[in-house]
């Protein structure tokens, strides 16, 4: 019997559904034995977030600091696995402090140890590079990464802004002010999700993971923005300045974060819709690269 380890970290319980979701085949199957896990902390990030905090999480979360963690339960430090699905989010372009924290660990070092991996990712819609900071901590863990499903809210960049700021905050996720969309992955999404379970589970059967992730890409595990890709790698240029800027300096680290909030918000409502026109401009001189980011970024 092969044994399946599905690693996540939730605080609204979106991750979690998902995490269910694709893991269902395997659960379903009587050649499988699935063990979850929940990464927990120390001192639990606080939900919903108040705007204090939110953003005080912004310089540890790009800078991958990590925090203290739970221990990881004797069982499963104990067990060798034949496959990981392990699910995170993305906290200002870098993958959350929690899940950070765990791959930096000791205990990840010694789970994923030589081990197949198939990272879950449920985002707003910019998780390229924090993917690629994932795959640096899973190569350090020496982790095989073997397969990626993306999953992200479908709306508008702008409007997914306004819902997921109103989720995070409230802790409920419902139509704000009646006329937006559902924030989050949506929900169809993922009650569909199980197909990738399906396409992992086949592999997984007959040992045939370094073939997975094109067929995952063939059924939509992972589409990628053109658009997004830049705003991703740029934004991240800029965040390491902020993020090295607040937490060198403590003294004025409420002060730095008010002037960060400030520039955060002109930068999302004013700097971005020029990013992307300017985008659509140079959209036809760049066609080779972006064929060629698009392969690359759709693999692991």
């Amino acid at each position: 019997m092969k044994k399946v380890l599905v690693i996540y970290y939730t605080q609204s319980g979106q991750l979690e559904n998902i995490a269910q979701n694709i893991a269902k085949p395997f659960l379903d199957s009587e050649e499988i034995d699935v063990t979850f896990y929940q990464i927990q902390l120390e001192k639990p990030f606080p939900f919903p977030w108040n705007k204090d905090s939110f953003f005080d999480a912004f310089p540890e979360s790009f800078l991958q600091i990590p925090t203290a963690l739970k221990p990881v339960p004797e069982d499963i430090l104990n067990t060798k696995f034949d496959l990981v699905l392990f699910n995170y989010q993305v906290w200002y372009l870098s993958p959350s402090i929690p899940i950070n924290s765990f791959l930096k660990s000791g205990e990840a070092k010694k789970i994923l140890n030589n081990t197949p991996v198939i990272t879950i990712s449920g985002s707003r819609n910019m998780w390229i590079m924090a993917q690629e900071k994932i795959k640096t901590l899973l190569k350090e863990a020496n982790a095989q990464l073997v397969g990626n499903v993306a999953l992200v809210d479908r709306v508008g960049n702008l409007i997914s802004v306004i819902t997921i700021v109103e989720w995070m905050f409230s802790g409920v996720k419902k139509k704000y002010l009646g006329i937006f969309p559902l924030p989050g992955v949506s929900e169809k999404d993922i009650q569909e999700s199980p197909k990738f379970g399906e396409i992992i589970l086949t592999d997984l059967k007959t040992n045939n993971l370094n073939d997975l992730q094109p067929k995952l890409v063939a059924n939509g595990a992972v589409k990628i923005s053109p658009y997004l890709v830049t705003v991703d790698k740029t934004a991240n240029k800029i965040f390491n300045k902020w993020s090295n800027l607040i937490y060198k300096n403590q003294k004025n680290r409420k002060l730095l974060l008010k002037v960060f909030n400030v520039y955060l918000f002109l930068a999302i409502w004013l700097i971005s819709p020029i990013v992307y026109i300017l985008h659509l401009i140079s959209y036809p001189f760049k066609l080779k690269t972006i064929k060629r980011e698009t392969q690359y970024y759709q693999g692991v």
